[in-house]
């Protein structure tokens, strides 16, 4: 019996991601690939079909009516995939996958990972950055880590909140030395600042710090938070910090408190499933992230 010729495996993970996320940026992060090379996989997959799957609206895209039917088959058999793997993986050792908000995964979880994956315990993790936020039901991920407004904890999910950081400017000495002359929130309004995706972050913060007339605010946009910190610190400019991420940079000079506030925002929090909340390899990542994130 012949084989059907089926399309790229490559493609079709893309297009399930970008169907699930609404979002070829946010589909390619979660891949580790640039959103262009995702857009040339839809391109390819559409052309190989002969028929268009998706749509732009807005910033981001949506299905069309052929491909809301083709997303659900292609999701379903993503799953039956999955199931699969698991299955015949060996019970003996396990394997935590972890999807995190890259800020904190890059600039700290990642250098104490030894603590979680080392002896005795020896297992497998994988901790995957990313903005996108898993399907723990179908065992996307076993659990995740954000950065939200509330406790996030809904239907079938579990949510703890691990820290709540006081959230300020930070800038190198170098920037500073430049620009001496920022002694107040209407100083800091009106310069170039670091954004991430957006200004969103940003006018919050002004908000929640007192500023009532705020100007429109200008300045180069790096989509995630531990990328405008680099920036910071190359001394490019103003960006906003917390105590979790910029903690070792302060202790080091390396950055250095624009203005003395007290504004917090949201909180770190780990996510997973209620039933199992109590399994032995999410107590130790609950255990292990309280660790990490003590007298923050």
């Amino acid at each position: 019996m012949t084989r059907r010729r089926l399309p790229s495996l490559i493609a079709l993970r893309a297009f399930e991601s970008v169907g699930r996320t609404g979002s070829v940026r946010a589909a390619g992060d979660e891949l580790a690939v640039s959103h262009t090379v995702v857009s040339r996989h839809l391109q390819n997959l559409q052309k190989f079909l002969g028929v268009a799957l998706v749509r732009g609206e807005g910033r981001g895209v949506i299905l069309t009516e052929a491909g809301l039917s083709f997303h659900q088959q292609i999701s379903q058999a993503f799953d039956i995939i999955a199931r699969a793997t698991m299955n015949a993986r060996p019970s003996s050792l396990p394997t935590l996958n972890i999807w995190c908000i890259p800020g904190i995964a890059n600039r700290l979880l990642l250098s104490r990972l030894p603590e979680l994956t080392g002896p005795p315990r020896n297992w497998e993790v994988n901790l995957q950055p990313t903005l996108t936020h898993p399907d723990l039901v179908r065992a996307e991920a076993d659990a995740e880590i954000v950065y939200a407004d509330v406790i996030d904890s809904r239907g079938s999910l579990m949510a703890e909140i691990l820290v709540r950081p006081r959230v300020f400017p930070v800038a190198s000495p170098a920037y500073l030395a430049r620009y001496p002359a920022i002694g107040s929130l209407d100083d800091l309004s009106k310069i170039a600042l670091i954004h991430e995706e957006s200004t969103e972050q940003w006018t919050r913060w002004f908000e929640l710090a007192g500023l009532d007339d705020l100007p429109p605010l200008r300045g180069q946009r790096l989509w995630h938070a531990h990328l405008a910190i680099e920036a910071a610190r190359l001394g490019q400019g103003v960006a906003l910090g917390n105590e979790v991420l910029v903690e070792e940079d302060l202790r080091s000079g390396a950055l250095v408190e624009v203005l003395n506030s007290s504004v917090y925002m949201e909180t770190y929090q780990l996510l997973a499933l209620k039933e199992r909340w109590d399994d032995p390899e999410i107590v130790a990542l609950r255990n292990w992230l309280r660790r990490v994130l003590a007298g923050h």
